[in-house]
């Protein structure tokens, strides 16, 4: 389980397509201490939780001396998500797992992308910025006004909605500190609705 509140910038470094290209070996860079990197620990990588297969630390030619892991992209995360885009060089948000006693900072997120959301438009604001984004008619219906999203793992908190549109507003430290400050018209991201919504949906369902 992850908070939505990203802790790191990673960037691809090694990119392997292996199983006829249905699996995308990855090698990521961060500023995590290697140490604390265990095989089989979980690393949601722009919103998409992976598994650690492998970490270390980059030998003497690269002088900052960066920490990496490397995972796996199977064939359904290539299918649904926006990991299907990704290549050398591309940088994702990182968050490690939630730990018992973690603070809560942002709302349950699993780490499991439910889908693609569209950028409609951004509006650069005076340190902020507004982007409105649309989605599947299907995820549409579990977004509401100041309810939770997840947004290429960023927990955000949704200002408008509009049929399969919505919007968020974005703060200055949100912008510095994750990829959304480089988002712009007709990027997609990795969204995951409120888990809340999808059980209350369900539920509603089940006693229609």
């Amino acid at each position: 389980m992850f908070t939505g509140i990203v802790t790191d910038i990673g960037e691809i470094v090694s990119f392997t397509p292996t199983a006829q290209g249905q699996l995308h070996r990855l090698r990521i860079a961060c500023r995590y201490d290697q140490t604390t990197i265990a095989d089989g620990a979980s690393i949601a990588c722009n919103g998409v939780c992976l598994t650690v297969v492998a970490s270390g630390v980059a030998d003497g030619k690269d002088s900052k001396q960066r920490t990496w892991f490397d995972v796996d992209a199977a064939a359904e995360t290539l299918a649904l998500t926006t990991a299907k885009h990704w290549k050398l060089g591309t940088r994702l948000n990182l968050e490690r797992a939630l730990k018992i006693g973690d603070e809560l900072g942002g709302h349950i997120v699993a780490g499991h992308a439910d889908g693609i959301a569209t950028i409609v438009s951004r509006e650069d604001l005076p340190d902020m910025a507004r982007f409105v984004l649309s989605t599947t008619r299907e995820l549409a219906r579990f977004i509401a006004t100041k309810g939770s999203i997840t947004l290429d793992g960023v927990s955000l908190t949704v200002n408008t909605v509009a049929d399969v549109t919505f919007s968020v507003l974005i703060i200055p430290h949100t912008l510095t500190v994750t990829t959304i400050g480089g988002w712009k018209a007709g990027d997609e991201v990795n969204i995951e609705v409120d888990l809340m919504a999808r059980y209350a949906a369900r539920l509603t369902e089940m006693t229609a």
